[in-house]
């Protein structure tokens, strides 16, 4: 260990075990308006953003525009013989709070063809990385490549008004989102089919084109895919990816960086990448148990020892939710309705039977419920989309939706450039009093 490391690693580990207990002791106590806890917890349930496109109840779970996902199955168009809703309707409906009729989806699906276009160069910046590079690596990468295009940036260097901000950043986001199935598709057979791409079909639909660029015409992997990116779309503003996005954007920066920086945002194995976490885990589980159908027992056992190494159970709990994510509830009820023998699929459901209780026995876990993660790797799997590293960017693609149509309110509403105040550890204890204080 180098001499500034070494340094580094007395001094860190002294100061965060104090501030740790510190914490402990005195969480409840107010700082200007928040207690300590929160200011030292990731400002969890701080009330600070304005997000018009969806809410999060800790007990009702995401609604859109005020729809439940149940609702919205029932409510937005759907592909002829379909079942699933398509995911240009929920687009339409964060973006303007109504219900779109058939006809304004066919148009939205048209018109995302339309634009569907990707330069060559974004193609040519993709193939100088390695092809093993992660997927969302490259497709944070192929985002910014696409930002040569963007119309708000060349807009404000030609001095447009404030109030017309919300114009091109509506463009930049139409633009954007027609184009990322494409690009999502190129990283993944760059990246898992040996470099051979598959030409768009401007006869299908955003959801199902996206699953054939792919590759993937398995039976029934049109209507997951649409259900998917329907339920992936947005979370509410404080999540991390919607966070990040809002606060790139508040700069000015266009819908390209800053959705990018909600992409980097959404990469983190705590955020988006848990998807391919939680298969990974389970096909752990199944391999050290040589069985592709394990007891309850079994389960119970591999989540305690899970958890006695001081690991989580991927998958598991949420900041917000206080109960089992209506998300995980709509794959779980697809699988029933579609595929209910598939091995891994009732591996998942076990799991479901067994972890709350186990997680319920902890007085620090407040959510023992899965959340969105526990259960889209399965149905992935199952569609035979193995390579579990590009489940994050499948996740991308529809969180584009709903962080960029919170950008285009953003915009609307001259929201300003986002700027918390931050503390030192020593500015606390002069607040606070340094001494420990246990009542």
């Amino acid at each position: 260990m180098d001499r500034l490391k070494q340094k580094f690693a007395e001094k860190a580990a002294a100061v965060a075990s104090e501030f740790k207990q510190y914490v402990k002791q005195n969480g409840n106590r107010q700082v200007d308006t928040v207690t300590l806890r929160q200011l030292a917890g990731g400002m969890r349930g701080v009330k600070s953003l304005v997000t018009e496109t969806s809410l999060l109840d800790p007990m009702e779970g995401i609604r859109f525009r005020g729809y439940s996902i149940p609702e919205l199955k029932e409510k937005l168009p759907k592909a002829p013989g379909g079942k699933e809703p398509l995911p240009e309707g929920l687009f339409w409906l964060m973006l303007t709070d109504e219900l779109p009729t058939e006809e304004d989806v066919r148009w939205l699906t048209a018109e995302w063809t339309r634009r569907s276009h990707v330069p060559d160069h974004v193609f040519a910046t993709l193939d100088s990385l390695p092809t093993d590079a992660h997927p969302m690596t490259q497709f944070s990468i192929g985002i910014m490549a696409l930002q040569t295009d963007s119309i708000f940036t060349k807009a404000y260097s030609e001095g447009i008004s404030k109030k017309d901000y919300w114009d091109p950043t509506y463009e930049d986001t139409m633009n954007l989102v027609a184009s990322l199935p494409r690009l999502a598709a190129y990283i993944y057979r760059r990246s898992y089919g040996d470099g051979k791409h598959i030409a768009p079909d401007p006869n299908l639909d955003w959801a199902a084109n996206f699953a054939h660029m792919l590759g993937n015409e398995v039976a029934g992997s049109h209507e997951m895919m649409r259900m998917y990116l329907t339920i992936h779309a947005d979370h509410e503003g404080g999540n991390a990816s919607a966070h990040s996005t809002h606060l790139t954007g508040s700069t000015l920066s266009d819908a390209y960086a800053s959705l990018a920086s909600g992409m980097n945002a959404l990469a983190g194995p705590l955020h988006g990448k848990a998807t391919q976490e939680v298969i990974k885990w389970v096909l752990q589980m199944l391999e050290e148990m040589g069985t592709k159908n394990p007891t309850a027992e079994q389960i119970e056992t591999f989540i305690r020892k899970t958890l006695s190494e001081g690991k989580v159970i991927p998958g598991y709990g949420h900041a917000v939710l206080r109960k089992p994510d209506p998300r995980f509830t709509a794959q779980m009820e697809f699988a029933k309705e579609n595929f209910p023998d598939d091995p891994l699929v009732n591996v998942i459901w076990k799991i479901f039977d067994v972890t709350p209780k186990v997680l319920g026995e902890f007085e620090k876990i407040k959510n023992p419920w899965p959340n969105v993660d526990a259960h889209s790797g399965s149905l992935l799997m199952h569609y035979e989309f193995t390579e579990y590293e590009f489940y994050t960017v499948m996740f991308g693609v529809s969180r584009a939706t709903g962080v960029l149509a919170s950008l285009c309110w953003d915009r609307a509403l001259g929201m300003p450039i986002e700027r918390p105040k931050s503390m030192t550890i020593e500015g606390i204890k002069e607040l606070l009093g340094s001494e420990v204080v246990t009542s």
